[in-house]
């Protein structure tokens, strides 16, 4: 099996070598290509006003000066035509992407545009508590048990599955559930500060990150509600985001 894997926190982030052994134990063929600087919240976003550089690092190793889905087009139009990827993994982000967070997400976006493009992609995430070590080892343990357990069922067409750890050791974790996207709202804080000159600024920052907190409102069967019960959420999301019932009241207002 030959896998790419990219993340949206930049070539040398710590959640992408967490990544990377996770792959290297399920393949010997992994190719990294990853934004060259922290791309996090650039959602779907490419790079068309201007021109980006890949710079080959090492063997099977690149850096793209662009978003994640800039490296994940890269790599399939052009660095790996001859021998296009099995799988992709994206990740592991620092920092979960559950809830409306995935329409944020450069991770998530990056195995999205491998969906469209036709090849199997998990977006993987870890929860973090702002202030405190990420747990790093909870995902390295859990990964390759994950991935190989999604992989048993192939990956439908025009369907990503994302993959959110949460924010205990791994000895803690409560197991893995089968999740629906839920809905919490989270960097909607803008706050004012001022430079040295007196000038303000704003820098839009997350509320409450409390997942014990918001998983008291959260909906069953939630990614949010795994999150805060100790739970590995892994949700299938699908490239069509057409609301049914809407659709059909549609169909009759205007037939």
């Amino acid at each position: 099996m030959r896998i790419l894997i990219t993340n949206d926190d930049g070539i040398n982030a710590t959640g992408l070598k967490t990544l990377e052994s996770i792959a290297r134990g399920i393949s010997d063929d992994v190719w990294i290509i990853a934004p060259d600087h922290d791309q996090s919240a650039v959602s779907h976003s490419l790079t068309l006003r201007m021109p980006f550089r890949i710079t080959e690092i090492s063997e099977k190793k690149y850096s793209v000066s662009g978003t994640p889905t800039d490296c994940v087009l890269a790599a399939i139009r052009s660095i790996m035509t001859d021998n296009l990827p099995d799988l992709v993994l994206s990740g592991i982000n620092y920092g979960a992407n559950i809830a409306e967070d995935v329409t944020y997400s450069g991770t998530v976006a990056a195995a999205l545009e491998a969906t469209i493009l036709g090849i199997p992609a998990i977006a993987l995430s870890l929860t973090i508590n702002p202030g405190h070590p990420a747990k790093w080892s909870t995902a390295e343990h859990w990964g390759p048990e994950v991935v190989k357990r999604v992989l048993d069922l192939p990956i439908p067409e025009k369907v990503l599955i994302n993959v959110n750890f949460p924010d205990v050791m791994h000895q803690s974790v409560e197991g893995i559930r089968v999740t629906r996207q839920g809905q919490r709202k989270c960097f909607d804080h803008i706050y004012k500060r001022e430079d040295p000159r007196g000038i303000p600024y704003y820098w839009i920052g997350p509320g409450d990150l409390r997942y014990a907190t918001i998983t008291k409102c959260a909906e069953p069967g939630t990614d949010v509600e795994a999150i805060g019960q100790k739970y590995i959420a892994v949700t299938p999301l699908s490239l069509d985001m057409t609301h049914g019932k809407t659709f059909e009241q549609l169909k009759g207002l205007f037939s």
